[in-house]
Protein backbone atom coordinates (compact mmCIF):
# COMPACT_ATOMS: atom_id res chain seq x y z
CA UNK A 1 0.00 0.00 0.00
CA UNK A 2 1.62 3.66 -0.58
CA UNK A 3 2.60 5.54 2.07
CA UNK A 4 3.57 9.32 2.64
CA UNK A 5 5.49 10.32 5.58
CA UNK A 6 6.91 13.58 7.16
CA UNK A 7 10.53 14.33 7.36
CA UNK A 8 11.94 16.53 9.71
CA UNK A 9 11.22 19.74 7.42
CA UNK A 10 8.19 20.69 7.13
CA UNK A 11 6.23 19.94 3.65
CA UNK A 12 9.01 17.28 2.38
CA UNK A 13 7.64 13.83 2.07
CA UNK A 14 9.10 10.64 1.67
CA UNK A 15 6.74 8.72 -0.32
CA UNK A 16 7.02 4.31 -0.60
CA UNK A 17 4.65 3.30 -3.82
CA UNK A 18 3.36 -0.09 -3.37
CA UNK A 19 5.60 -2.56 -5.27
CA UNK A 20 3.81 -5.76 -7.24
CA UNK A 21 6.66 -8.36 -7.53
CA UNK A 22 5.86 -11.79 -9.25
CA UNK A 23 7.59 -14.30 -11.28
CA UNK A 24 7.86 -11.90 -14.46
CA UNK A 25 9.28 -8.95 -12.64
CA UNK A 26 7.17 -5.76 -11.06
CA UNK A 27 4.79 -3.23 -11.22
CA UNK A 28 4.36 0.04 -9.62
CA UNK A 29 1.88 2.78 -9.95
CA UNK A 30 4.56 5.79 -9.72
CA UNK A 31 1.53 8.19 -9.39
CA UNK A 32 -1.97 8.61 -8.81
CA UNK A 33 -3.34 11.71 -8.24
CA UNK A 34 -6.39 10.55 -6.36
CA UNK A 35 -4.11 8.41 -4.35
CA UNK A 36 -1.51 10.98 -3.51
CA UNK A 37 -4.30 13.18 -2.83
CA UNK A 38 -5.85 11.08 -0.26
CA UNK A 39 -2.16 10.86 1.52
CA UNK A 40 -2.07 14.57 1.72
CA UNK A 41 0.07 15.17 -1.22
CA UNK A 42 -2.49 17.46 -3.09
CA UNK A 43 -0.02 19.57 -5.41
CA UNK A 44 -0.79 19.94 -9.19
CA UNK A 45 2.31 18.69 -11.30
CA UNK A 46 2.71 20.47 -14.81
CA UNK A 47 6.15 19.50 -16.31
CA UNK A 48 8.42 16.04 -15.97
CA UNK A 49 11.76 15.95 -16.51
CA UNK A 50 14.45 13.43 -16.90
CA UNK A 51 18.37 13.39 -16.25
CA UNK A 52 21.02 10.74 -16.70
CA UNK A 53 24.13 10.60 -15.12
CA UNK A 54 27.18 9.06 -14.75
CA UNK A 55 28.63 7.26 -11.55
CA UNK A 56 29.67 10.18 -8.98
CA UNK A 57 27.66 12.93 -10.49
CA UNK A 58 26.54 15.93 -8.25
CA UNK A 59 23.47 17.85 -9.76
CA UNK A 60 22.54 20.70 -6.98
CA UNK A 61 21.96 21.97 -4.83
CA UNK A 62 19.17 23.81 -6.93
CA UNK A 63 15.92 25.94 -6.67
CA UNK A 64 13.80 28.67 -8.38
CA UNK A 65 12.85 32.18 -6.54
CA UNK A 66 10.66 33.81 -8.92
CA UNK A 67 8.70 30.58 -10.10
CA UNK A 68 9.58 27.94 -7.50
CA UNK A 69 9.07 24.11 -8.00
CA UNK A 70 7.56 21.74 -5.82
CA UNK A 71 9.49 18.36 -7.04
CA UNK A 72 8.36 15.03 -6.97
CA UNK A 73 11.68 12.90 -7.51
CA UNK A 74 12.30 9.16 -8.32
CA UNK A 75 14.99 6.89 -9.51
CA UNK A 76 14.15 4.81 -12.76
CA UNK A 77 17.71 2.83 -12.79
CA UNK A 78 20.25 3.38 -10.32
CA UNK A 79 21.02 4.93 -7.06
CA UNK A 80 21.62 7.99 -5.79
CA UNK A 81 21.64 10.10 -2.29
CA UNK A 82 19.08 12.64 -2.37
CA UNK A 83 19.42 15.74 -1.00
CA UNK A 84 17.01 18.80 0.16
CA UNK A 85 17.73 21.86 2.20
CA UNK A 86 15.31 24.02 3.35
CA UNK A 87 16.47 27.49 2.27
CA UNK A 88 13.21 29.42 3.31
CA UNK A 89 13.59 32.55 5.65
CA UNK A 90 11.78 32.17 8.91
CA UNK A 91 11.41 28.18 8.41
CA UNK A 92 11.79 26.29 12.01
CA UNK A 93 14.38 24.43 9.77
CA UNK A 94 15.87 26.85 7.86
CA UNK A 95 19.63 25.26 6.53
CA UNK A 96 18.87 21.98 7.92
CA UNK A 97 18.86 18.61 5.30
CA UNK A 98 16.61 15.37 4.98
CA UNK A 99 19.17 13.40 2.47
CA UNK A 100 17.70 9.32 1.15
CA UNK A 101 19.09 6.67 -0.97
CA UNK A 102 15.98 6.57 -3.67
CA UNK A 103 17.00 3.69 -5.89
CA UNK A 104 15.75 1.15 -8.46
CA UNK A 105 14.90 -1.57 -5.63
CA UNK A 106 13.33 0.66 -2.88
CA UNK A 107 11.23 2.79 -5.55
CA UNK A 108 10.57 5.24 -2.81
CA UNK A 109 10.29 8.79 -3.70
CA UNK A 110 10.70 12.09 -2.59
CA UNK A 111 8.70 15.19 -2.42
CA UNK A 112 9.93 18.68 -1.60
CA UNK A 113 7.48 21.98 -1.55
CA UNK A 114 8.34 25.11 -3.56
CA UNK A 115 11.41 27.08 -1.76
CA UNK A 116 13.23 23.72 -0.81
CA UNK A 117 17.03 23.49 -2.67
CA UNK A 118 17.49 20.19 -4.37
CA UNK A 119 20.41 17.73 -5.34
CA UNK A 120 22.04 14.59 -5.79
CA UNK A 121 24.91 12.68 -6.14
CA UNK A 122 25.12 9.13 -8.53
CA UNK A 123 26.44 6.04 -6.24
CA UNK A 124 25.81 3.68 -9.03
CA UNK A 125 27.08 3.74 -12.39
CA UNK A 126 24.61 5.68 -13.70
CA UNK A 127 21.08 6.39 -12.73
CA UNK A 128 18.16 7.61 -14.80
CA UNK A 129 16.08 10.72 -12.55
CA UNK A 130 12.83 11.64 -13.24
CA UNK A 131 11.03 14.70 -11.30
CA UNK A 132 7.48 16.07 -11.23
CA UNK A 133 7.43 20.00 -11.09
CA UNK A 134 4.59 22.07 -10.04
CA UNK A 135 5.77 24.82 -11.98
CA UNK A 136 7.27 25.57 -15.41
CA UNK A 137 11.04 25.51 -15.56
CA UNK A 138 13.04 29.37 -16.00
CA UNK A 139 15.97 29.39 -16.98
CA UNK A 140 17.10 32.97 -15.96
CA UNK A 141 15.45 31.72 -12.48
CA UNK A 142 18.04 29.12 -11.88
CA UNK A 143 19.75 29.55 -8.41
CA UNK A 144 21.60 27.28 -5.94
CA UNK A 145 23.97 26.63 -2.60
CA UNK A 146 27.07 25.11 -3.00
CA UNK A 147 26.91 21.52 -2.53
CA UNK A 148 29.89 21.12 -0.06
CA UNK A 149 28.96 24.33 2.20
CA UNK A 150 30.71 23.09 5.22
CA UNK A 151 27.84 24.63 7.43
CA UNK A 152 25.28 22.31 5.77
CA UNK A 153 26.58 19.00 7.02
CA UNK A 154 26.02 17.20 3.54
CA UNK A 155 27.95 13.81 2.77
CA UNK A 156 28.19 14.05 -0.44
CA UNK A 157 31.45 11.91 -0.35
CA UNK A 158 32.90 10.89 -3.80
CA UNK A 159 36.76 11.04 -4.16
CA UNK A 160 36.02 12.20 -7.95
CA UNK A 161 32.73 14.23 -8.36
CA UNK A 162 31.77 15.34 -11.86
CA UNK A 163 30.04 19.00 -11.51
CA UNK A 164 29.12 21.65 -13.90
CA UNK A 165 30.97 24.90 -13.10
CA UNK A 166 27.54 26.49 -12.15
CA UNK A 167 26.86 24.55 -9.27
CA UNK A 168 30.58 24.42 -8.00
CA UNK A 169 30.29 28.28 -7.97
CA UNK A 170 27.32 28.69 -6.19
CA UNK A 171 27.51 30.32 -2.88
CA UNK A 172 27.32 28.71 0.90
CA UNK A 173 23.75 29.74 1.99
CA UNK A 174 25.21 31.98 4.69
CA UNK A 175 26.65 33.89 2.07
CA UNK A 176 23.26 33.99 -0.77
CA UNK A 177 21.94 37.94 0.03
CA UNK A 178 18.60 37.53 2.07
CA UNK A 179 16.53 38.43 -1.02
CA UNK A 180 17.78 35.47 -3.18
CA UNK A 181 16.53 33.19 -0.52
CA UNK A 182 12.74 32.07 -0.76
CA UNK A 183 10.25 33.56 2.48
CA UNK A 184 8.42 30.31 4.41
CA UNK A 185 4.85 30.65 4.54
Amino acid sequence: MLSISKTKIKGVLLVKPEVFRDDRGLFIETYSKKKYFEQGLKEKFVQDNYSHSKKNTIRGLHYQLKNPQGKLVRVLRGKVLDVVVDIRQGSPTFGENVSVILDDTNFNQLYMPPGIAHGFLVISESADFEYKCTDYYYPKDQHGVLFSDPELGIEFSSSKIIISEQDKNFLPLNEIPKRYLPRFN
